[in-house]
């Protein structure tokens, strides 16, 4: 068995995201030679009217927003840091569903040194009382230095400043999830990943592998994180996502799989977090980095993601949106029986390699979907923050269409240059085309 306190005495740098560059596009060849699914590719990315500009600043990194909605159905706050993951937070509202957003807002003074990327969630205690958390993890693995969080009891009005919690020690994208428990009023979990040693028949190996730490008083205090298996050679697993089942009784956490060896991986608990699976293989148009989901209100799954394939698998296929921002929708038999799902939506394009998502999802009670990420969405210019707001009626209408023959061409802006997609004509994948 190993011992997290070993794991956590080896620090090592954070991996950076590989991204498929070498696509091997061919004059003459049938589509599955360049798309590694075939359900349709529903294009958001013209479509003006749904998307809104949430913060940009020329020459400013902004990245990995979070957004948490308020009780009254229409206040979201967004926070996000001025950089990749670790910088100064900003926070922002909207105070109409994300129609319009306020001006940065002033936040505690300590949020200026966050390592990490901040993330957002409500809990209630077991009398009730709700919290607003925010975490920042350190951006490496430390056993000294710790995670940190900030909380408002005042829905956000004010917050406290970020402070070390004594039982958490340092990670990466802390938390990048949690999840209400049904073990009690007040119980939940949340998750985070570190990088950490293994040892094999072959011998010693770095890998990343995720933790879970549990809360029985909504939030204040946090348990010793635990690792959810062992670590494994040239699967690094990370970013995990939480989704439950319809029937309460089993929660799954998708994975972000960073060596690019396999595709992107999902474990299951049927005790609350307590034990874990293995890790098995998500279809691939579950392929991508830091999985958020939610339910529709139809029952339905609304996944989103970074759009990444596993290019060092021997059989790799790449996708028409990889290195975008993008969402999938599907339902819960899907993903445990391996299935595509319904359909996949490309929110945006992101006009670099890979940088991009981390997505944010909340649902107004009208069925709007109000969707937050960061990208490259302006060619040669710093990444920024943008919405979309729509209801699933749309791009299940939309996606009605493709299904019945009107296929969109699928343009992708690698930043270095594009690539095109054209469904329509199976035949021929388009070369790349250089800029």
């Amino acid at each position: 068995m190993f011992n997290i306190n070993d794991a956590l005495s080896v620090v090592a740098k954070r991996m950076v995201p590989i991204c498929f560059l070498g696509v091997a596009y061919a004059e003459k060849a049938p589509i599955d030679v360049f798309q590694s699914y075939d359900i349709p590719i529903v294009d958001l990315q013209n479509k003006e009217a749904f998307h809104t500009i949430v913060d940009k600043e020329k020459g400013q990194y902004l990245g990995h927003p979070t957004t948490v909605l308020l009780d009254d159905k229409k206040t979201i706050i967004c926070v996000y840091p001025k950089g990749h993951g670790r910088g100064p937070v900003v926070m922002k509202k909207s105070f109409d569903g994300g129609k319009t957003w306020s001006e940065r807002l002033p936040v505690p003074e300590s949020w200026a040194t966050s390592k990490e990327v901040p993330t957002l969630y409500d809990v209630y205690d077991a009398n009730g009382k709700k919290r607003i958390i925010m975490f920042s993890g350190i951006q490496g693995t430390s056993k000294t230095v710790m995670n940190r969080m900030a909380i408002s009891e005042d829905e956000g009005k004010t917050w406290s400043e970020l402070e070390p919690v004594e039982t958490l020690p340092g990670g990466i994208v802390a938390m990048s999830d949690l999840i209400g428990l049904n073990t009690g009023k007040g119980h939940y979990m949340a998750t985070y990943h570190i990088s950490m040693p293994g040892n094999d028949e072959k011998g010693k190996f770095g890998t990343l592998v995720p933790l879970v730490t549990f809360t029985t008083d909504g939030g204040l205090t946090w348990t010793k994180p635990e690792p959810v298996g062992e670590p494994i050679r040239d699967m690094h697993l990370c970013e995990g996502g939480f989704v439950r089942s319809p029937d309460g009784k089993t929660i799954a956490m998708l994975l972000r799989e960073n060596s690019r060896n396999h595709n992107s991986q999902v474990i299951y608990s049927t005790d609350e977090g307590k034990t874990w699976s293995k890790p098995t293989n998500l279809p691939a148009s579950l392929n991508g980095d830091r999985h958020q989901a939610l339910y529709l209100p139809d029952g339905r799954l609304f996944i989103q993601f970074r759009d990444i394939v596993p290019n060092k698998k021997a059989d790799a296929k790449t996708s028409p949106t990889v290195g975008d921002w993008v969402a999938w929708v599907g339902r819960w038999e899907d993903i445990v029986d391996g299935k595509q799902g319904e359909y996949r939506i490309r929110m945006k394009d992101n006009r670099q390699s890979w940088d991009t998502a981390y997505p944010a999802a909340e649902l107004l009670p009208d069925g709007t979907l109000v969707c937050t990420s960061y990208g490259h969405f302006d060619r040669k210019e710093s990444p920024y923050i943008r919405s979309l707001r729509f209801k699933i009626t749309d791009t299940d209408t939309m996606a009605k269409e493709i299904k019945s023959g009107k296929k969109e061409v699928i343009v992708n802006d690698l930043g270095d240059k594009e690539s095109v997609f054209d469904p329509n004509n199976p035949e021929q994948i388009q070369k790349a085309i250089e800029k």
